[in-house]
């Protein structure tokens, strides 16, 4: 009897602390996704992004206001939340549906900024992070190209991004074969046409300005 409450408690004790420690990760992931990257950059030059043009904090509105350099720089380092919150996750989740969970949270603090007032950019460069994390640096190499190549014929950045946000369910599906890997191909979607709502109007309308880089 004692030997079972024991072994009870150590199992209880054993999933609090798997409990804790994703909810750790998952307050890391937000975190670290919330930083605005794009608004700490143009602040230090003395510009207020979030007045300027779309009043995004993202790399189009940055390249807008400071120069392609600059968009470059912001685009990376969002990129790079994506990229390193899902790297840290799979140390401790490898396969896991946790770390798909986790890797979500990284997109989530991007468009809903804890620094800003939960306000914050698209989630776009952060999701191709995550994007390259799971797909690996080769295939998204010549993904990158292809969307490149797709903003640069069709000038409007942001339909390609929507076209991009549809497509994400099916690449997940392809690659993996699982309904975990599934569902978050479709809240990253759900995500990129949410924060894109307003981009959604002015294509409706035809007055969704051009893409010139």
């Amino acid at each position: 009897m004692v030997a079972s409450i024991t072994i009870i408690k150590k199992i209880s004790y054993s999933k609090c602390m798997d409990i804790f420690q994703f909810i750790l990760l998952g307050l890391a992931a937000y975190l670290m996704g919330s930083i605005p990257f794009g608004y700490l950059i143009a602040r230090a030059r003395g510009i207020d992004i979030r007045k300027v043009g779309s009043g995004n904090i993202g790399s189009t509105n940055i390249t807008r206001a400071l120069g392609f350099k600059w968009g470059v720089l912001v685009a990376a380092l969002d990129f790079s939340k994506g990229y390193l919150v899902s790297m840290l996750a799979a140390h401790f989740y490898p396969g896991g549906w946790q770390l798909l969970v986790i890797s979500l949270i990284a997109v989530l603090g991007h468009v809903f900024s804890g620094f800003l007032a939960f306000k914050g950019g698209k989630g776009v460069a952060t999701t191709f992070g995550i994007l390259a994390f799971y797909f690996g640096i080769p295939y998204f190499v010549l993904f990158l190209i292809i969307w490149y190549l797709a903003v640069k014929y069709i000038k409007l950045m942001s339909l390609v991004n929507l076209i991009v946000g549809l497509l994400l369910p099916l690449a997940f599906w392809v690659k993996y074969h699982t309904v975990p890997h599934l569902l978050l191909g479709v809240a990253l979607c759900g995500v990129i046409w949410w924060s894109h709502r307003e981009n959604i109007k002015r294509l409706l309308k035809g007055k969704e300005l051009p893409t010139n880089y």
